[in-house]
């Protein structure tokens, strides 16, 4: 179900900020410190999936917030360099860059995430509303549920007056609620396995493929055109009023899950702008997600469609 647009434009609208994750050698060791390989890189889930777009080649420009220090400097730089435009990204001094910090086990599954996400309480309904001119030359948006409730309000408002189809990200358990009202406007969302089972009520097991499918098929009925639920290692399911599937994992060593989830919606979002068919979509995320967890960061830097293509060959 390719996407028809007006323009080619991505606008993207959410967390920009700064992740550390700390992979343990040797497990968790409460009341001391633990040995761990620990990374640096630039994340946010809107940055990321920004960032991804870009590298696959489609034009995206980022709303976002950062506050005025080297964290927030350098991922805006980076993000620059990547391609994205950046020239709208707000900086204040009330608040520092956003900022994640991740632990992962020996075999690379995250065992606890922190955030603090303060900055983003300046990504105000103001501030979308000055840089309207971004909406009116956007051929489709994103959303993650980082954004403030009233801001997210009015991010969905713009999108319905300037005819924009709307893709979003849950982002976290948490925040997933703050998409439920506006299943209805969504086009694309991609939640996993908790995300989902928050959205509908429905409690379901990632190694329950029927399961998936079927409360990919209930937020169907609920409004959304097209739903994909992320099972990790299980692959995904995905559906629409037309259709419904499963894809399995790429079988691949772990090196850090933190943004695979972000480069599979970004994958998706671009086959469907680029008229690639559903079924192909969702198998171009998933190699997207595989290539994310085999880097030692949230993006893939060499990231292309042949680079895809060829990791679905493997």
């Amino acid at each position: 179900m390719p996407i028809t647009l007006v323009s080619d434009h991505v606008l993207v609208i959410g967390a920009c900020g700064w992740d550390v994750v700390g992979r343990l050698q040797n497990g968790l060791q409460p009341g001391t410190s633990s040995p761990a390989l620990i990374r640096t890189s630039f994340g946010g889930v809107a940055r990321n999936v920004a960032e991804n777009l870009a590298r696959l080649g489609q034009p995206v420009s980022l709303l976002s917030v950062v506050g005025k220090d080297y964290q927030g400097e350098e991922a805006v730089a980076h993000t620059r360099k990547a391609g994205v435009n950046v020239s709208a990204v707000y900086t204040t001094d009330k608040f520092p860059t956003g900022f994640y910090m991740g632990i992962v086990d020996e075999e690379g599954v995250r065992q606890f995430a922190f955030d603090d996400m303060r900055v983003l309480e300046e990504l105000t309904s103001a501030y979308l509303l000055y840089n309207e001119d971004l909406f009116e030359k956007a051929g489709l948006v994103f959303v993650d549920a980082n954004l403030p409730e009233e801001t997210l309000k009015t991010a969905f408002k713009l999108a319905h007056k300037h005819n924009l189809p709307v893709c979003a990200d849950p982002t976290t358990g948490i925040l997933s609620a703050r998409l439920k009202p506006y299943l209805r406007q969504i086009k694309l969302i991609a939640p996993n396995c908790l995300e989902a089972s928050l959205l509908t009520g429905q409690n379901f097991d990632a190694s329950d493929r029927e399961a998936a499918l079927e409360i990919a098929r209930a937020l169907v009925t609920q409004g959304v055109e097209i739903v994909f639920i992320t099972l990790a290692e299980h692959g995904l399911c995905y559906a629409t009023a037309e259709t419904s599937g499963h894809v399995p994992a790429i079988r691949t060593t772990v090196s850090d899950p933190t943004g695979a989830g972000d480069a599979l919606i970004a994958a998706v979002i671009y086959a469907l702008m680029n008229n690639i068919d559903i079924d192909d979509a969702a198998r171009l995320g998933i190699s997207a997600a595989t290539l994310a967890l085999k880097y030692p960061g949230t993006v893939c830097p060499d990231l292309s469609l042949e680079k895809l293509y060829n990791e679905l060959a493997v």
